[in-house]
Order: structure tokens, then sequence, then C-alpha cells
């Protein structure tokens, strides 16, 4: 898969948590990833893998951004041609930068940058061509869909169709909770976003989902590993979703195609 390829594509995955241990064996018996270990002039950093294949990594919540009320969380990346043209292209849309572009030794630049309703992202160059990138048809243990829950998701889409030339795909009318607009890149769907109804707690937020092979057993599985599930199952077109959080409180989403 060739770099350009990859540019506006969701390609890794960081889970910030307080406690590396537990989220390890959570997430390696609820989906069946393996992990590895990467260290380069004196980094060292514990990578999720998914049939030998990494997919991201596991990482401390640093002690000042639980002290300013940050919780843990997943983090998704974006690929980019320009990390630093894109922070710039970010701020003059009304991003806000949260994480400064940042060489990480060997392995390629990233950033983390805040969208105008205030959700998360990374965006990252690997020094690799070609690196990273998720499967086109997702197998049990890849990410396989992108959803943003925001305050203003046409906005939301503007802002990122600018930043990764992201495209629209087909709206779903979801009656009183309005629409669900999906969107993507280079005729592939990558997620959808929508506007968070009243009910529904928190900022506005990105939720990634984990592909299994059965939705209704892997929720029986979180609830047995200590975490629980907030919506679902439930049945969603071309499949079933479920969304929970893990024992250490980071959100996370499970899909299983229809059989």
């Amino acid at each position: 898969m060739s770099a350009d390829r990859n540019q506006g594509r969701f390609v890794w995955y960081d889970l910030m948590t307080t406690d590396p241990d537990a989220a390890i064996g959570f997430y390696t018996s609820l989906v069946g990833w393996g992990t590895r270990e990467w260290a380069d002039g004196g980094m060292s950093y514990t990578m999720w893998a998914n049939r030998d294949t990494p997919l991201g990594g596991v990482v401390p919540l640093p002690p000042e951004a639980r002290a300013n009320g940050a919780r843990p969380h997943w983090l998704a990346y974006v690929a980019v041609a320009d990390v630093d043209r894109t922070v710039e292209r970010a701020r003059s849309l009304g991003g806000e930068v949260i994480h400064r572009p940042t060489d990480i030794p060997s392995v390629g630049r990233y950033a983390v940058i805040k969208d105008p309703q205030g959700a998360a992202i990374a965006i990252y160059r690997s020094l690799t061509e070609g690196a990273g990138g998720g499967p086109e048809q997702p197998a049990p243990g890849d990410f396989c869909w992108h959803e943003l829950a925001t305050t203003d998701h046409r906005a939301a889409y503007e802002f990122y169709a600018e930043l990764f030339g992201w495209e629209k795909h087909e709206a779903m009318d979801m009656g009183e909770a309005g629409l669900y607009q999906i969107y993507g890149r280079s005729g592939q769907r990558l997620g959808g976003m929508f506007d968070q109804p009243c009910e529904m707690p928190g900022p506005p937020a990105w939720l990634s989902y984990i592909t299994v092979p059965d939705v209704r057993t892997a929720a029986g599985r979180v609830a047995e590993l200590g975490g629980s599930v907030v919506n679902g199952p439930m049945e969603v077109p071309g499949g079933m979703i479920v969304q929970c959080i893990d024992p250490q409180g980071a959100m996370f989403a499970l899909h299983s195609a229809a059989s």
C-alpha cells in the first residue's frame, strides 16, 4: 500500500490508561491481541499486535493529564503527508494544537489536535513508505469504524474534509436523534458523525470500533473481564454493535458483521 493511499486514513491507535498492565490483560483476553515491545534511543513502548501486525500501543496516562481531569481514552491517528503543515491548517480552520509536532526516532512524526468542537485526534507521518493503514476488509481484532459524537457534525465534517480530504457518503436518518453522516476517503467508508443528543454525557469525542466474530458473546466477556456495557448489543445496518467501557474507564466499541 502506497503512502498516498494511506493519507486521510486511520493508521494507529493508542490507549492512554492508568494501568497499562491491567489494560493489556483485558484487551488481549477480549479481542485476542498480542503485544510487542519497541525500544529506540532510550524510549520504550508496548504495541498492540493483531495476527503479528502492530496496530497501536498502550501508554501510561501522564500524571499532569490526570491532574487536569483527563480520563483513560483511546486516541486514533490519521496519516498525513506533512504533520507541520496539517497542524497549521488545523489552526487556520479553528482547531487547537494540544501536542505540538514531535519526532519519534526512526519511526515518524506526529501531533495531537482538537477540532473546533473539541474532539481530540492525532495526525501522523511515517518515515517508511506504505507503513500503516488498516485492511480493506477488517478481520477479527482489526479496527473497522470511527465514529464522532459532536455538537455540530456538519461543521466537524467540513473541518475534517479540508484537513484530510474526507468525502461524504450516505446520511442515515435516525429520527429524533437526527442524521448520521457516513464519511470516507477514496471511496472507502471510514465511519460516521452525528450530533450528541441531550442525554448523551461528555464532550465531543471519537469512538473506535473493533471487529469481533460475535458481538453478543464479546459483550458477555466484557463484563466477565471487569468492563461494562453502556449501549447495546444492538443491530445496525450490516451487523451488530456494542459500546463499552474498559476497567480503567476508556470507552471503546465492538462490531460484528451480519452472518
